[in-house]
């Protein structure tokens, strides 16, 4: 009888050393923390302005993207619509979904939000994230937001991150 192949393990990649103004996803905590940040966020789904603030907080985990979370009250009526459903975060907690909607697009679950978020992740109560792929564009302080690979994590990536990113096929055991 062939004994059966051990299993593979995967390797942690190699991250990739940051340059001056850069930052590493590989230096972001785990368990992952949030951070104020002042730019100013502005986001377009169906050919309109959904959000457009100063007020956001991005959450930094290691080795993924940061993902930005924007003030409800900042969105417009009618832009984000509850649907069922729920996911937990070991970290965060129970998260909950909208369909987020605008110039007559419907970008299914493309928002979430943590109504009773665990200790240390209380702010993010009246905050929601974006899938940035679902979104017709994100910018940071006018800087175009590339999506995270794949349809579980939701980061923004800009110029000055550096990965490997987790997100893409074959990263889900880093």
């Amino acid at each position: 009888m062939t004994p059966a192949p051990a299993p593979r393990r995967l390797s942690r990649p190699t991250p990739i050393t940051p340059k001056a103004g850069q930052e590493s996803v590989w230096d972001y905590p785990r368990p992952p923390r949030v951070e104020h940040m002042p730019q100013r966020v502005v986001v377009r789904l169906g050919g309109h302005v959904i959000v457009d603030t100063t007020d956001a907080v991005r959450v930094l985990e290691t080795s993924h993207p940061p993902v930005y979370y924007l003030p409800i009250a900042a969105f417009p009526g009618g832009a984000l619509v509850a649907v069922p459903g729920t996911s937990f975060c070991e970290f965060k907690g129970e998260a909950h979904y909208f369909d987020v909607t605008a110039g007559g697009v419907v970008a299914e679950r493309a928002g979430w939000f943590y109504p009773d978020p665990t200790h240390r992740f209380e702010e993010l109560a009246s905050r929601v994230a974006l899938y940035p792929g679902q979104m017709d564009s994100c910018e940071i302080d006018g800087e175009l937001v590339t999506s995270q690979e794949g349809d579980f994590y939701g980061g923004w990536i800009t110029k000055n991150l550096v990965g490997p990113f987790k997100g893409a096929p074959g990263t889900m055991g880093w």
